[in-house]
């Protein structure tokens, strides 16, 4: 059995919800866990917990945060490390270089988060660190594509996200909404981080056209981040912030339509809960969406704010379409997105990398 160490820098949201997902399969199939991040991480009972602290940004605090991760590694002494996200993938493999089988993750790479100089730096290191990386894990093919075009030339695998589609059944929407205190009328949802990269500022200026067009629509954003004083700020007619909720299971459900305005991604947690639960989704066509959604909703150009408020009024004003579409990504995110199928391919990939003595 193997042991294993999941290294991120963070815990929340999208990659929460994976991070929790893998690790429990992980512990389930009897293997050894550990998870060295966050000490406030959403862990499975039976994963290993320890605590590293890392800012978000590459600063100066890389050598200690380096120092600090060597350690932990020396002591859990993985047959396998997962490195998830930028930050982590940058200080793992400055620490590890190569010397044990090292699995890294972007979740949407770090490059598309800057621009100009920092985005060459970052493109540069990407293809350095490659070096001392067994298998970059993509989680859609677009996020592939992205990586071969920017010169990162290495191993890859693409393991689309998955969900849990037991947890995230068809509700009925009215039973959500007394759930949750919410009334009648047309119902956005957008859940996720607050931040520049999902894209909410772009839903809000969005906004007023929907409210012209329907004009008992109400939008919610569901959750917490850097951008939420910004976003309330100017949060106009039908708009609540409601902050981070602890499941989003009876928010999605109470959605007529899941709106997903991201600037860039890799392959959204989101977008697939929305999927399992049967609701309609507009989304951006950034990294995986296309890909995840089929015919379970819209793709529309990131920043295009007329686009995204007509496809929002499109299925506001037509629930038949919203259901049809609902129902062909539930059928998706069935076929193409299934938890237990993505365990295996996980367990199968990360297995093949353990070095025998």
């Amino acid at each position: 059995m193997p042991r294993v160490l999941h290294v991120a820098q963070s815990a929340d949201y999208g990659l929460a919800r994976f991070l929790f997902d893998l690790v429990g399969d992980q512990v389930e199939r009897g293997w050894t866990v550990g998870f060295a991040g966050p000490a406030d991480a959403p862990l499975p009972e039976g994963a290993d917990r320890i605590a590293w602290a890392a800012s978000r940004e590459p600063h100066r605090d890389v050598p200690a945060e380096s120092r600090r991760l060597a350690g932990i590694v020396e002591a859990f002494q993985p047959d396998v490390v997962h490195l998830h996200s930028s930050k982590a993938g940058l200080v793992g493999r400055l620490v590890l270089r190569g010397r044990r089988p090292t699995i890294f993750q972007p979740h949407a790479w770090s490059f598309l988060a800057v621009g100009g100089a920092t985005r060459a730096a970052a493109v540069m290191w990407e293809r350095a660190a490659i070096r001392w990386t067994e298998v970059v894990v993509c989680c859609s093919q677009a996020e592939y594509r992205q990586g071969e075009e920017h010169g990162i030339r290495g191993r890859y695998r693409v393991v689309p996200n998955a969900v849990d589609l037991q947890r995230f059944a068809v509700v009925d929407r009215r039973e959500a909404r007394e759930r949750l205190g919410l009334g009648e009328g047309p119902l956005v949802a957008c859940i996720g981080r607050l931040s520049h990269q999902k894209g909410q500022d772009v839903l809000l200026d969005a906004w007023p056209a929907v409210r012209a067009a329907v004009s008992t629509a109400r939008l919610v954003l569901v959750g917490d981040g850097p951008d939420r004083e910004a976003l309330a700020a100017r949060a106009g007619e039908g708009v609540e912030l409601v902050g981070r909720q602890p499941s989003v299971e009876h928010w999605l459900a109470a959605a007529d339509v899941v709106a997903q305005p991201s600037r860039y991604e890799g392959l959204a947690i989101t977008v697939l809960e929305a999927m399992a639960a049967g609701r309609s989704i507009v989304a951006t066509d950034v990294e995986g969406m296309a890909e995840a959604i089929g015919g379970g909703g819209a793709i529309v150009r990131p920043g295009d704010v007329g686009a995204l408020g007509e496809a929002l009024v499109h299925r506001l004003r037509d629930p038949d379409l919203a259901a049809a579409e609902g129902r062909a990504g539930r059928e998706r995110a069935a076929h193409s997105h299934d938890l237990r199928t993505w365990g295996d391919r996980m367990a199968e990939l990360t297995l093949g990398l353990v070095r025998t003595p």
